[in-house]
């Protein structure tokens, strides 16, 4: 259940969320399958750390390829491909935690305001997002012919555009500008005439930034500061039932909320889903872009990389085993009936506990993605950058009105910290053991555990650095998915590597779970192969290869 801690978090609250405003109900699908394939494969490395008695990257380390040999500290040391992209991933999934940490001091920002300049950025962009939601409103209403309800919009939006101040004003129009414009180039089929049209979108695209960057505040990266450090001293002093009874409590409030806002939002004639959007988003369609200048089946392979268990939980999960005693309690491997016994009985409490995690974060995510579609998607309003959380918000207004910043903020705060806290206590266990296999630190345990003691209070300060020079959330979040999507298909060859040349015969599963794990690495290498192969432009471009 840990591990739902780390999980129910950036991934469905950004990703997740990103993915429905982009796409609308089409990929709802795909989000479901991304939480439940990867579940075979998190079992089998589970059952290779309680089988074998090692960590989930020594195990990384043998399979089979290039490698390069090396000695330190007196020894030689092997390191293999996998281990490498493992590096660049970590590196990836640690600025991920900077986009988190940066979320939660929005989050904090918005309901504490540190300086006057906070306070007005505040009530910028909440002003934007009234007047955005009120639009929609008004579209809808036009649509089921509620003339009632199309005047009470129009008189909100009055109210809201003659209490906004001059630069408010000025953003209004362009933004508004930039929609017509939008429409206009659909329309157009010859290249000339488009050619100005696009000239005219970025220039007010530009100066939307402009007006944006003229009024940000840094309250959200004092907060996230403040965050950073309160977590390091929690971390180096905390213990795994602080950690798994802090993250379970945290995730299982905010995801009450989201789920009773769902049902609610059926009882709203303008949000609510209906059977046939649900049902579009079941029929393995492809959808276009909910939003103009998007693409929604590259942020929803990015989400699939990062939602349910995503590649670095994979990795992370035989390090919680050892933790909560299933690998110790089976003891050495030896030939006897015993160890048989105790070693089937502890995969089957595994089996349960990674099954029921499962339900937790599927159930968490699909509402999730199914506000961020029936709200952010139908309102064209997409949650990035410094206004990431305040679009967010709007996801709860519907059902819970004036109370809705409130308990956002607090299911925010919620689950984008408990992510934060569980994943960096992850993270320094895991890199501590990454860093022993390079041959970094001496192989001792003494030297595992001072690592991962400083690990423990540097990486929280680590990450509050990457959102101070890269404060853009949604994109260190997406980033992260990407990585960990591409080696997803990696961790599925070790799964089947593990499968057949390292457990134990007498702990060997049955047919329909070999089909189940074929299956799921089958999903992963499609997933992750197609993402690799979008983005190998902008990999070659990196590299300096084009």
């Amino acid at each position: 259940m840990i591990v739902a801690g780390s999980i129910v978090g950036s991934g469905e609250l950004i990703a997740t969320t990103k993915t429905g405003a982009e796409a609308g109900f089409a990929l709802l699908w795909l989000i479901i399958l991304g939480c439940v394939i990867k579940v075979f494969v998190q079992v089998e490395f589970g059952r290779y750390t309680i089988t074998s008695g090692k960590t989930a990257l020594d195990g990384l380390n043998e399979i089979p390829g290039p490698a390069v040999s090396f000695k330190a500290w007196g020894k030689p040391y092997r390191v293999n491909w996998l281990m490498v992209y493992w590096l660049l991933m970590t590196l990836a999934s640690l600025a991920q935690l900077g986009g988190i940490v940066g979320s939660v001091g929005q989050a904090l920002q918005i309901s504490i305001p540190l300086t006057e300049r906070g306070r007005t950025f505040n009530e910028f962009a909440k002003a934007q997002a009234d007047i955005q939601v009120q639009e929609t409103l008004i579209r809808l209403a036009t649509e089921r012919g509620d003339n009632d309800a199309k005047l009470a919009a129009e008189s909100r939006i009055s109210e809201l555009e003659a209490a906004q101040g001059e630069l408010s004003a000025r953003y209004l129009s362009l933004r508004r500008l930039v929609q017509t414009e939008q429409v206009n180039l659909a329309n157009t089929a010859d290249e000339s005439s488009a050619t100005p049209i696009q000239g005219r979108i970025q220039e007010a695209r530009n100066e939307m930034e402009s007006i944006k960057a003229s009024i940000v505040s840094v309250d959200d990266k004092i907060w996230a500061g403040i965050i950073a450090v309160i977590t390091s001293v929690l971390l180096y002093l905390g213990r795994y039932h602080f950690i798994q009874n802090f993250s379970t409590v945290l995730v299982a409030g905010f995801t009450l909320i989201t789920i009773g806002n769902l049902c609610a939002l059926q009882f709203t004639p303008e949000w609510a889903i209906s059977g046939s959007e649900v049902l579009k988003g079941l029929s393995f369609s492809l959808p276009d872009a909910s939003i103009a200048g998007t693409t929604p089946i590259i942020t929803a392979l990015a989400t699939f990389g990062i939602i349910g268990v995503g590649a670095a939980e994979l990795i992370a999960y035989p390090y919680w085993c050892v933790e909560k005693g299933y690998a110790r309690f089976t003891g050495k491997r030896d030939e006897s009936d015993g160890w048989a016994r105790r070693a089937t009985g502890w995969l089957k409490v595994m089996q349960w506990d990674s099954w029921g995690s499962m339900l937790v974060y599927t159930f968490a995510t699909i509402a999730f993605y199914l506000l961020g579609a029936a709200i952010l998607g139908r309102t064209g309003m997409n949650p990035e950058s410094t206004e990431l959380i305040r679009t967010l918000s709007v996801m709860y207004e519907p059902v819970f009105g004036s109370l809705a910043p409130t308990l956002f903020l607090f299911g925010a705060f919620a689950v984008l910290y408990s992510t934060f806290f569980v994943a960096n206590a992850g993270h320094a266990r895991v890199d501590a053991d990454g860093v022993r296999l390079f041959g970094i630190i001496p192989p001792s345990d003494r030297a595992l555990h001072n690592t991962v003691s400083v690990f423990n209070l540097a990486f929280p300060l680590f990450c509050f650095l990457v959102y101070t020079f890269i404060p853009k959330p949604a994109q260190l979040v997406l980033l992260s998915g990407v990585m960990q999507a591409i080696m997803l298909p990696m961790l599925s060859v070790a799964a089947l590597y593990y499968r057949y040349r390292r457990i134990d015969p007498r702990l060997r599963p049955g047919i329909w779970w070999d089909l189940g794990l074929w299956t799921s690495s089958f999903g992963m290498l499609i997933a992750g192969g197609y993402l690799f192969y979008a983005k190998l432009p902008e990999i070659a471009q990196i590299l300096g290869l084009g």
